[in-house]
C-alpha cells in the first residue's frame, strides 16, 4: 500500500526514549521490556503522537498494540473521568489481550480506569461499573459497545482516540453496521487509527468514511518466513484427519494450532484427535465465554498441546512460542495463509507450517505461491490406519480453584499452598492465571493427583476452596 500522505520522519530501529513520551509511559515501556521499536512502531508512532489519523497494514506480532496504545495513552487526561479512548476489536479474546497489554503500559499512570467490555458475559456488572465511574479507556467488541450506547450507559462525546484493531476481521464478522453507529456517536475532532492485517475493499471504504487524510503505513516485517519451514501434503478429504494425526505423531510439537476453514469442522477434528489420544481442544465462536477462557488457559499453560480453531477465534490467542501450525484446509485467500503461518517462528525461533490440500484446492495453492513469490514444497506421508499407542501426553495438567481476585487471591498464594502444604517443588508448578471468580494453575502431569488431593484437604490463604482437575 503506497503512502497517500507522508508521515513525520520515522525512527527505524530507534529507542522509545527518543519519542516525546511522558515519564509514566516510558516506565510502562520499560516494565514490558521494550527497548527498540518494531517497524510498525517506528513508522506509526511519530504520526500518531502528532495527532494524525492513521491507517496501517500490520500483521499480528508486529507490535501494533503498543503503537496505538502509547498513542492513546499519550493523549489521556487521567483527571477527567470521561471515556477518552475506545479500541474496537473483533473478538472477546483479542479485546482481553489488548486490554491487559494497555494496563501494563499504563501501570504508572495514576487513577486511570480501563474497562474491557464484550458480549457473552453478563451485562449487569458492566452497567454497574460504568455507572460508578466512567473509564478513561474502553476496549471492547462492536456488538457490546453498540448495546451500551443504546442503553445510554456509555458516553463517547469526549472521545479523543478511536482505534479499529484488526478491521478486516470485524468486517468479516458482519460488524460494519455497529461500527458505523459507534463512529456516529464520537466527535468529529477525535483521532482515528485503523489497523488491519489485510486490506480488502471493505476496509478501504470504511477508512475513507471514518478517517481524515490518514497517514498510511505498510509493515511487511511480520511476514519474514525464512524461519518457518512450509510443507504441503496432498490428501483426499476423507483421510485428512488420519494424515493430521500421523503428522502430529511424527513431529511431536510441544504446541500446535490446527486451523479449519469451517467452524463446524473444528469440533469434529478436535474430537477425532482426542479419540486418537491427543490432548486436543476446540476453540470457536459458538462456545460459552467461560469455556473459551478455559481452553485458552489450558493451551497457554501447556496442559493441552493441540488447539483446533477457526480463524476468528484464534485472533485473541497469545502464545509466545508456537512450535507448529497446521492448515487442515488451504485457506480461502493467500493473506489468511500468511497470517496463520506467521504465528510460528517468532522471536528468533524456528517454526513449522503444514498444509493439507485436496486436489480441488489447487487454485488457492497457486494464489499462495504467487503471494509468496516462491514454489511450494510438497511432501508425502502415510495416514494412520489404527489407534496409536505412543501419543505423547501434554506436559501439564490444569487445576481450577473456585476463587479469584474478588476473594483477594493472588498467584503467590496458590504457589505457596502448592509448594508448602501440598509438598510440590516449585519447578512442578507452571503458569497461574487468576480471574475475578476463579483461578487456574498448571501442575506437572505426574504430580497433579497429589496436588489436587492436598489442595482439597488443606487451605489456601487460610481458607478452603473447591478445587477440580480440568
Amino acid at each position: 500500500m503506497r503512502p497517500a500522505n507522508s508521515a513525520a520522519p520515522t525512527l527505524e530501529a530507534a529507542a522509545f526514549d527518543r519519542l516525546p513520551l511522558t515519564p509514566a509511559l516510558l516506565q510502562g515501556v520499560q516494565a514490558l521490556g521494550y527497548t527498540q521499536m518494531t517497524p510498525v512502531q517506528a513508522q506509526a508512532l511519530p504520526a500518531i503522537l502528532d495527532g494524525r489519523d492513521l491507517i496501517a497494514q500490520a500483521p499480528t506480532g508486529s507490535g501494533k498494540t503498543a503503537a496505538f496504545g502509547l498513542g492513546l495513552l499519550h493523549r489521556l487526561d487521567p483527571a477527567q473521568t470521561t471515556v477518552q479512548a475506545l479500541v474496537l476489536c473483533p473478538t472477546r479474546e483479542l479485546a482481553d489481550q489488548v486490554g491487559k497489554q494497555l494496563r501494563k503500559l499504563a501501570f504508572a499512570i495514576p487513577n486511570m480506569k480501563l474497562s474491557i467490555l464484550y458480549g457473552g458475559t453478563p451485562l449487569a456488572p458492566q452497567l454497574d461499573s460504568l455507572a460508578q465511574h466512567a473509564p478513561q479507556v474502553v476496549v471492547g467488541t462492536p456488538g457490546r459497545i453498540q448495546e451500551l450506547l443504546r442503553k445510554r450507559a456509555l458516553d463517547l462525546k469526549k472521545l479523543r482516540t478511536l482505534v479499529f484493531d484488526e478491521a478486516d476481521r470485524m468486517l468479516d464478522m458482519g460488524f460494519e453496521e455497529p461500527i458505523r453507529e459507534i463512529v456516529r456517536a464520537t466527535p468529529a475532532s477525535r483521532q482515528g487509527l485503523l489497523f488491519s492485517a489485510t486490506f480488502p475493499e471493505g476496509v478501504r471504504e470504511i477508512s475513507r468514511a471514518m478517517l481524515r487524510e490518514p497517514v498510511e503505513v505498510t509493515v511487511e516485517g511480520g511476514e519474514r518466513h525464512d524461519a518457518i519451514e512450509q510443507r504441503f501434503y496432498e490428501i483426499d478429504p476423507p483421510r485428512k484427519t488420519q494424515l493430521l494425526a500421523a503428522l502430529l505423531l511424527q513431529e511431536r510439537p510441544e504446541s500446535c494450532v490446527v486451523f479449519c476453514n469451517m467452524r463446524r469442522d473444528v469440533d469434529d477434528v478436535a474430537g477425532s484427535l482426542a479419540h486418537y489420544g491427543f490432548t486436543a481442544l476446540a476453540l470457536h465462536g459458538d462456545m460459552e465465554q467461560r469455556d473459551r477462557d478455559e481452553v485458552l488457559v489450558r493451551f497457554a499453560n501447556r496442559s493441552c498441546n493441540v488447539l483446533v480453531a477457526s480463524d476468528v477465534a484464534a485472533r485473541g490467542l497469545d502464545v509466545k512460542e508456537l512450535a507448529m501450525v497446521v492448515n487442515f484446509d488451504v485457506p480461502h485467500d493467500a493473506d489468511t495463509y500468511v497470517h496463520r503461518i506467521g504465528r510460528t517462528g517468532r522471536a528468533g525461533s524456528t517454526g513449522l507450517a503444514l498444509t493439507l490440500s485436496s486436489g480441488r484446492e489447487q487454485t488457492r495453492v497457486a494464489a499462495i505461491e504467487e503471494r509468496l513469490g516462491t514454489t511450494l514444497n510438497w511432501y508425502k506421508a502415510t495416514p494412520l490406519t489404527g489407534k496409536p499407542s505412543n501419543v505423547p501426553p501434554a506436559a501439564m495438567t490444569t487445576l481450577r480453584i473456585d476463587a479469584g481476585r474478588t476473594d483477594k487471591l493472588r498467584p503467590g498464594d496458590i504457589l505457596g499452598a502448592l509448594t508448602g502444604d501440598a509438598g510440590l517443588k516449585a519447578d512442578a508448578v507452571g503458569k497461574i492465571d487468576v480471574f475475578p471468580t476463579r483461578s487456574y494453575v498448571a501442575v506437572a502431569r505426574g504430580q497433579a493427583t497429589q496436588a489436587l488431593a492436598r489442595l482439597r484437604e488443606g487451605k489456601i490463604k487460610g481458607r478452603k476452596f473447591r478445587v477440580n482437575r480440568l
